[in-house]
Formats: C-alpha cells, sequence, structure tokens
C-alpha cells in the first residue's frame, strides 16, 4: 500500500510586484497556515516518509514546514525542479522515481498542473487546489513506477479554511 499526499504551497507574497516569481516567498497568512497544516495531518496519524518538493522558494518553505512537524530538516527534503509549475504528466514522471522504500509521500507543487494532477487521481474532483491545500490518496501497489496506472482511491481533502 503506498499512500500520497499532495499539497499546494501556502500563500504566497505579492509585496514585491517585481520579484521573480520562483523566488517569490511565503506572505504572512502562509506562514501561520503551513504549520496548521502539518499539524493536523499529524493529528490523523499521517506518517509521512519522505517529502518531495519543487525548488521554488514558496514551495519548499511549505515543505520545510512540513517536514519540521514530522522531525526531519531542509536537507531531508528530496528536490524535483521540474515541479515548478508542473504539468500533470510531469508529476506521474517524479513519482515513478521514488524509492519504493517510501510508502508515505507528500508532494509540494503549484497551480494550474496540482488541480489537473489531483483531479486525474479518482473520481473525487476540486475546482481550483487552494493554497496549503492536501489532497490525499492510497493505492494498492509495492512500487513508485506503477503508481501512474494503478487503480487509486481518495482518502481526505483538507485545506486551511476547512472547518472541521
Amino acid at each position: 500500500m503506498k499512500e500520497l499526499l499532495v499539497i499546494r504551497h501556502a500563500k504566497s507574497s505579492w509585496a514585491n510586484a517585481f520579484q521573480d516569481d520562483f523566488e517569490r516567498p511565503l506572505n504572512d497568512r502562509g506562514h501561520r497556515d503551513a504549520p496548521v497544516m502539518a499539524e493536523r495531518m499529524m493529528k490523523r496519524n499521517v506518517g509521512v516518509q519522505c517529502f518531495v518538493s519543487s525548488t521554488a522558494n514558496r514551495a519548499l518553505t511549505t515543505a520545510m514546514y512540513f517536514a519540521e512537524a514530522y522531525g526531519k530538516s531542509k536537507k531531508d527534503i528530496l528536490l524535483f525542479p521540474e515541479l515548478y509549475h508542473a504539468p500533470e504528466a510531469r508529476f506521474y514522471q517524479v513519482i515513478a522515481k521514488l524509492s519504493d522504500a517510501y510508502n508515505t509521500i507528500a508532494i509540494f507543487s503549484h497551480n494550474p498542473g496540482i488541480t489537473d494532477f489531483v483531479n486525474s487521481l479518482t473520481n473525487t474532483r476540486i475546482d481550483n487546489m487552494p493554497t496549503c491545500g492536501i489532497f490525499a490518496i492510497k493505492t494498492n501497489i509495492q512500487a513508485w513506477h506503477l503508481f501512474k496506472d494503478a487503480e487509486k482511491s481518495f482518502w481526505f481533502f483538507d485545506y486551511p479554511k476547512n472547518d472541521l
């Protein structure tokens, strides 16, 4: 059994309109939401073993908050530059490269590709992946390279403004 958590980066800052998009940091709300969402995952007893992130500042910072909640550091996060504004197919390519030693993986990326990707996973559809939203699925495979064609089941969907 493999579990995948697809997480959009937390809310980013637009304070500097001239800042390069790749370098855009989190805003105050993003810095508040990311640790809260990581804590929610822990309360669900989700045992993330591997953190995978786009190298863009806002995605990596979000991943760092989650990793820290699980007692990990930045050096424990697997970085994939190709997850920056990745189309749906790129997510499948990255996942296929991951070690089968990990049963539960959290992957951090960006819209619009992240919404397209989560909508390709199961019959559960969302209009737009919210910032710091988590879309989780399970699949009965033993190897990540089998993920794309495997049957997947919806596990949960959560986001900062969701009143649990």
